[in-house]
């Protein structure tokens, strides 16, 4: 069964890391999906840049609006996701422990699934 998770940041505290820190986190987050990827159970793994970066779309009455930045001022925000192969929610949530980044923001872990198969 697929799992995305989630990584949330508290966008203040995750800024304020050091350098040198942030080094160690990238190094140790890269050798953990590694070890994840060689035992099958890294499908897919992405970091994201900060809110600031983002365009949020939408389409009201056929209307596209884009506009710059997060959809609303949050304490928190998504740094990245991973998707995992697991058996259950058992393993999933242990697989999710074992990521470096949840030293410094939360995984929410969810089951997922393809629309298509569910119709």
């Amino acid at each position: 069964m697929k799992y995305l998770c989630q990584v949330w940041f508290e966008t203040a505290k995750i800024n304020a890391i050091s350098a040198e820190e942030g080094e160690k986190l990238t190094k140790d987050s890269i050798l953990n999906d590694d070890r994840l990827r060689d035992s099958g159970h890294l499908l897919v793994a992405f970091a994201l840049r900060e809110p600031s970066t983002a365009v949020t779309v939408r389409v009201r009455s056929n209307e596209v609006t884009a506009t710059d930045g997060p959809f609303a001022e949050i304490k928190e925000h998504l740094g990245g996701f991973v998707l995992i192969e697991a058996k259950d929610m058992q393993e999933a949530t242990a697989i999710a422990a074992t990521f470096p980044v949840a030293r410094y923001g939360a995984i929410e872990v969810r089951p997922a699934y393809s629309i298509k198969e569910e119709c």
